[in-house]
């Protein structure tokens, strides 16, 4: 090949891209993937290429993909989908491997943190151990065992949340598989194996238990509960021995803890704790310093001492551990804040125990823990089948409303069931919100699909303002998550300015979170417009003024021709202009007179003009005047301020007066001369 050949990404099902390898375990290499069609990021989880024949490996693998796909809490890493990858195809050597794609979780491994084989603080031991009962509860409620619960199998993220993964020999509390006491039944990690798993025995949820709390007992030391060079060694020590106190190899750890360590531990399961909600509750109770519900750990030492003597008579149930080692005297403190310093053990005395006991103790374990080998990765076993199962995806149901959900969901063959709408601020009322399994999920043909709807934001109650300031109004409405928007202040009598005045919705009516609230402001007391006072009595004029808001200051007597003593003429503002409320307001009153002026010589039109426009009556006459031009004012009655109901003579000339010419007889003419 070319050197510039680039090798092109493996893509499984034509959807999902494959990344670098992040895991490999027994029978599966774990890599990251990237999902074209979602773009999220995923963990793809698939069996070894060797493996991939073996009927019981595939048969594993199926199973892990089965118990998986069913759990849905945030304490267990979600499966998303499952397939087969076809290489060689069309060719002898043809294979199918199948592949589970899972959530991609960033973080650690309890076994990581546990690398160094030192214990880590107890508050953090029990937060760790809290998460994996919390998804034990929620397992087992749903009737699925994990048994293969150890360090590796859990994950802790950067935010400190914790994870349990690998349900890869979980089985259903209602298989057959569960119950089998063959031995090659046996399936589980040697150091956290519970008594029950390396008899064959049942297996239920109370092995779980046993497993956490081996998980415990390692967290608060930095070792398992047991330990040898073998793992049959080690499933005999679950059978036969009673585990030193957690407290014997750090001493500061409490008497509580000691007896919920203890009690966990228990190698009859019906001591142990009934279920992972009482395991929780007791492990927080002694965390806190508060009373526990576990028996003192001297009673594990009786409950073995019986149960040698029982093993003796053959029954192959517990017996007298190792003597327990004495806890080492209380610190005086940890020297560090992240990590204890575990306490030296003494060297604990040999025991010789009876051939018969070695014997007895074998054949009960060896089988089992030998195709414990075989099925973890050294060889082959299990050989149950596990019937086919028609899968399909959930489809995408995004956008959709309850009837387009529907008809998705039949053509996928699936079966809706629509629980009560819950509200979203980010998703229309009426349309998909959330489902389970979730979309791009792969379930049995025929599965019931949980739909939940939004019933769009939720609605919260407007708070009472009244009284607030603009920045006041934004923080009240902040706490309740509305946001608020101002619009233009409005003039109010009563509130002051720049306080509430009112909203929409008003306070004490509802509105969807994170809406906006319609605020206005008071503008205090508005403007008002002077009104027409024009015609009015001084009094009738004052009470007009006073109703709209202002009031009557100066009053100005002024000369106005037609208008009554008294009489409102005026206001300063004008009438019609907007002016503050109280403001105060000019009142000009006619004073009743006018100023008539000298008409004399002025032509009687004139006269008559000047007389109508001051709205006074008048009286004209008639007399011969030699110096006044016919027509003209000889005289007038008044002048000057006379009041508006004065009558006025006006005289009119007619001009000088005629009279007649006396009549006289002139002599006639003298005859010219003959001499002129």
């Amino acid at each position: 090949m070319s050197d510039d050949v680039t090798d092109e990404p493996l893509v499984l099902a034509d959807r999902y891209e494959l990344g670098g390898l992040i895991g490999r375990g027994g029978m599966a290499e774990v890599h990251v993937g990237r999902d074209t069609r979602l773009s999220r990021t995923v963990a793809v989880k698939m069996l070894r290429a060797d493996l991939a024949r073996d009927p019981s490996f595939l048969t594993r693998f199926r199973r892990e993909a089965q118990s998986s796909a069913g759990l849905n809490h945030p304490a267990i890493v979600s499966v998303y989908d499952t397939g087969e990858h076809v290489e060689a195809a069309g060719t002898p050597g043809e294979r199918r491997i199948p592949f589970i794609v899972m959530e991609y979780v960033e973080g650690h491994t309890v076994r990581d943190l546990l690398g160094d084989g030192d214990p880590v603080p107890i508050s953090e031991a029990v937060d760790i151990v809290v998460g994996v009962l919390n998804a034990l509860e929620y397992s087992h409620r749903e009737g699925i065992v994990h048994r293969d619960i150890k360090p590796g199998n859990i994950m802790i993220t950067p935010t400190g949340d914790v994870k349990v993964m690998d349900f890869g020999i979980a089985r259903a509390l209602s298989d057959n598989s569960a119950t089998m006491t063959q031995p090659h039944s046996v399936v589980g990690t040697a150091q956290y194996l519970s008594p029950e798993q390396a008899r064959g025995e049942v297996v239920d949820t109370r092995s779980d238990l046993y497993s956490t709390g081996c998980l415990l007992f390692e967290l608060l030391t930095g070792r398992p509960p047991f330990s040898g060079d073998s793992a049959v060694a080690v499933a005999y020590q679950h059978v036969r021995e009673t585990p030193p106190t957690p407290s014997s190899i750090a001493s500061d750890i409490p008497e509580n803890l000691d007896r919920v360590v203890m009690q966990s531990l228990a190698k009859n399961r019906d001591e142990r704790y009934a279920d992972a909600a009482h395991f929780r509750s007791d492990l927080l109770a002694a965390s806190r310093g508060s009373e526990v519900s576990a028996p003192p750990t001297t009673a594990w030492a009786a409950a073995g001492a019986g149960a040698a003597a029982a093993a003796a008579a053959g029954s192959a149930t517990r017996v007298v551990p190792k003597a327990s080692v004495p806890a080492a005297a209380p610190g005086a403190g940890d020297p560090e804040p992240y990590r204890r310093t575990p306490q030296p053990v003494e060297d604990e005395p040999k025991r010789s125990w009876a051939w018969l006991w070695i014997l007895l103790a074998a054949l009960l374990v060896v089988g089992g823990v030998v195709t414990y080998l075989l099925v973890t990765g050294d060889g082959r076993g299990d050989e149950e089948t596990t019937p086919a199962v028609t899968t399909v995806d959930v489809p995408e149901l995004e956008g959709l409303d309850e009837a387009a959900i529907t008809a998705e969901l039949d053509e996928a063959e699936l079966v809706p069931n629509f629980l009560d709408p819950e509200s979203s601020d980010d998703v229309e009322e009426g349309l998909f919100l959330s489902s389970t399994p979730e979309p791009g999920t792969s379930v049995e043909t025929g599965s019931s699909v949980d739909v939940v709807l939004s019933s769009g934001p939720a609605e919260v109650t407007v708070p009472d303002l009244e009284g607030m300031d603009r920045a006041e109004i934004v923080d009240e409405l902040e706490e309740v998550e509305l946001e608020a928007t101002f619009g233009e202040p409005e003039n109010d009598d009563t509130i002051e300015e720049d306080l509430f005045l009112r909203s929409t919705p008003a306070p004490g009516e509802s509105a969807p979170r994170g809406s906006s609230v319609e605020i206005i402001l008071s503008a205090g007391p508005g403007d008002v417009l002077v009104p027409d006072v024009a015609g009015r009595s001084q009094e009738e004029a004052r009470q007009i003024l006073q109703d709209a808001g202002l009031s009557v200051g100066n009053t100005n007597t002024v000369d106005e021709p037609g208008a009554g003593a008294d009489q409102a003429l005026r206001t300063d503002p004008a009438t019609g202009t907007s002016v503050p409320r109280d403001t105060e307001v000019t009142l000009f009153l006619a004073s009743g007179n006018v100023d008539l002026q000298d008409l004399t010589g002025l032509p009687r039109e004139e006269a008559e003009s000047i007389l109508d426009s001051l709205e006074l009556s008048s009286n004209f006459t008639e007399e011969f005047s030699d110096d006044v031009p016919e027509g003209d004012v000889i005289t007038q009655s008044h002048s000057g301020l006379i009041p508006q109901d004065t009558r006025v003579d006006v005289t009119i000339s007619r001009g000088p007066e005629e009279t007649e010419e006396p009549t006289t007889t002139e002599p006639p003419p003298e005859p010219p001369t003959d001499g002129d």
